[in-house]
């Protein structure tokens, strides 16, 4: 079994596994475990992946609930769902209906265990846990920063346990630190601790720097570095990242990849 199945989670605090790339675990006190974007194939060659075994076995994690940020295949994956459906077929699959709609096509998961979600809609999983929809970028795009409208709804997810909250970026808008109406909608929930996706060169996703203003504009009090350390050509230092905040914002964590840390 994975290590965190017998993680005992105190009260008030929640367990954060990070496995690569922008796959998450999560478990509260109560024992209830969320998996966020789960990408996990099995083949994994040396010429695109840095790491050529996948960092979870689908069947080593019963999973509650599954949340997906977007449809694009390192953040709905297809092959992963089927192993998380085959190892529980209680779990709960929660994304946008571009998501919703490949699980059911492409997967034998039951309809009455896939849920579209919307920016600005919430949902209770447990008593203990509510996940709050935001965008991550806006439907329309940008066209002053000559950003185009994104190909499929891009969420963010703002998940609130034990009186602890954190924000899942998904994959933001570049200048997503520009967007008052962005900032707004996380921000009015007060998270404690963001996974950031940014990348230093690739223009997608923030900057470093536009990461930054993104985690100070927020509020975070803590900011932790993803979308890495999968794909050979997107890779970045994320020491490089975290010498770009200042004393007194927020504090930049630096998780290993496939590890946990508990909150706070």
């Amino acid at each position: 079994m994975h290590p965190l199945v017998d993680l005992k989670v105190p009260e008030g605090s929640i367990a954060v596994h990070w496995f690569e790339q922008s796959s998450f675990a999560l478990k509260d006190s109560a024992g209830t475990i969320v998996q966020i974007d789960p990408y996990f194939p099995r083949e994994r060659p040396a010429d695109r992946f840095i790491h050529t075994e996948p960092p979870l076995d689908e069947s080593a994690l019963p999973t509650d609930f599954v949340l997906l940020t977007h449809a694009h295949g390192d953040h709905t994956c297809p092959e992963s769902i089927r192993r998380i459906w085959e190892t529980s077929d209680a779990t709960r699959f929660v994304g946008p209906g571009e998501s919703a709609h490949q699980i059911a096509a492409e997967t034998d998961v039951a309809a009455g265990n896939i849920s579209e979600i919307n920016a600005g809609e919430s949902t209770t999983l447990k008593k203990t846990l509510t996940v709050h929809a935001v965008y991550a970028k806006p439907p329309e795009g940008d066209a002053s920063a000559d950003i185009a409208p994104p190909d499929v709804t891009h969420l963010g997810y703002v998940v609130v346990s034990n009186g602890v909250t954190l924000y899942f970026s998904g994959d933001p808008i570049n200048n997503f630190a520009e967007h008052d109406e962005l900032i707004s909608a996380v921000s009015t929930h007060k998270p404690d601790i963001g996974f950031l996706t940014n990348h230093p060169t690739e223009g997608e996703f923030p900057f470093y720097d536009g990461c930054v203003k993104m985690a100070t504009r927020i509020g975070l009090k803590h900011a932790v570095p993803v979308h890495r350390a999968c794909f050979v050509t997107r890779d970045y230092d994320p020491s490089e990242w975290a010498a770009q905040f200042s004393a007194g914002g927020p504090e930049p964590l630096i998780i290993q990849r496939n590890s946990h840390i508990i909150y706070p």
